[in-house]
């Protein structure tokens, strides 16, 4: 059910929905009920407070590149945020 592969990590820019760019470290990705998701993690300046990491679907686009959606389902969030967290306790 859960799968975690390691990556390399790289840098990835968001943009949202007032057209302001914010760069998030690609932590990791899992995958859930056969759909791989993304954890990534806000870079931040030394002044701002850390955030949590957040969780993207991985999906394509129609030229086959790797593409992140929001998660809209609540249920599938959760699903995922539980499996992210199992992950992270079990390398504790």
């Amino acid at each position: 059910m859960v799968n975690n592969h390691e990556e390399e990590i790289g840098v990835v820019t968001l943009v949202d929905e007032e057209g302001q760019e914010h760069d998030f470290a690609f932590i990791d990705s899992i995958e859930v009920d056969e759909q791989q998701y993304a954890i990534l993690a806000p870079i931040l300046d030394d002044e701002e407070e850390s955030e949590e990491a957040i969780i993207l679907k991985i999906g394509k686009d129609e030229n086959g590149d790797d593409i992140l959606f929001d998660i809209e389902d609540d249920e599938e969030w959760e699903k995922v945020a539980d499996a992210w967290q199992e992950l992270i306790e079990e390398e504790e």
